[in-house]
């Protein structure tokens, strides 16, 4: 066996572990997503924050106890960290190596918005994806 060539149970637990990865990324993206989306276009349509079974959708957390109000500005740049969270998804599916490389470019952007906003799942599933990426890298090496 030569350096470059991993054994096929190392390489089965690599894609294991990067479509996991993938899978937690599409989570993300879609469950941040897609809430971020219609929130932008309410707080765009209505200048207030959207409330979905009671809650405040992405106002109301950190940002604003700090100083950051809610605006359109800042809702638009969630919803494109959670596009850019698709895109992730993709790569980790299709180029595990470059999605696992990009989602910890990403990350501190998930970082800040997730506690701006108050989110508490973010961070676990966030925590869970960059596991993932890190087994599935560890694996490739």
């Amino acid at each position: 066996m030569t350096a470059n060539v991993l054994p096929d149970s190392d390489r089965a637990a690599s894609k294991v572990w990067s479509r996991t990865a993938a899978l937690l990324s599409g989570l993300l993206a879609i469950g941040f997503g897609i809430p971020a989306a219609y929130g932008t276009y309410y707080f765009a349509t209505h200048d207030e924050v959207w409330t979905f079974m009671g809650f405040p959708t992405y106002g109301d957390g950190p940002f604003v106890d700090v100083g950051i109000p809610t605006s359109v500005l800042l809702l638009a740049g969630f919803t494109a960290v959670c596009a850019a969270e698709a895109v992730v998804g993709f790569l980790l599916w299709t180029r595990p190596r470059l999605g696992g490389w990009l989602s910890f470019a990403l990350l501190p952007f998930e970082i800040a918005y997730w506690w701006g906003f108050a989110l508490p799942f973010g961070p676990i599933v966030g925590l869970l994806r960059t596991a993932a990426v890190v087994m599935g890298l560890r694996r490739r090496e």
